[in-house]
């Protein structure tokens, strides 16, 4: 029981190259990231002078960043879908 509830929390940060908690520190990053662009979202929703483009250009570099942990060296891998 105990080894099943461990291949399971690993099988996947192992999947991505990552030990447990290296993978906890990039996903409660993108978290935060995401908590921050969804303020500036919602900050600009009523006032549209503010944040104009700070929530789109924060996720593309997120995208730009996980694509890069995924693959060797950096590059995006031929066929595999960005950001999965």
């Amino acid at each position: 029981m105990i080894e099943r509830a461990k291949t399971a929390f690993l099988a996947h940060p192992r999947a991505v190259n990552e030990s447990y908690f290296e993978h906890m520190g990039a996903a409660l990053r993108y978290s935060g990231t995401f908590a921050f662009c969804a303020f500036c979202a919602l900050v600009h929703a009523f006032l549209p002078f503010l944040f104009e483009k700070t929530a789109s250009t924060i996720v593309k570099k997120m995208v730009a960043d996980m694509n890069a942990r995924m693959a060797p060296q950096g590059q995006i891998a031929p066929g595999r879908q960005a950001a999965e």
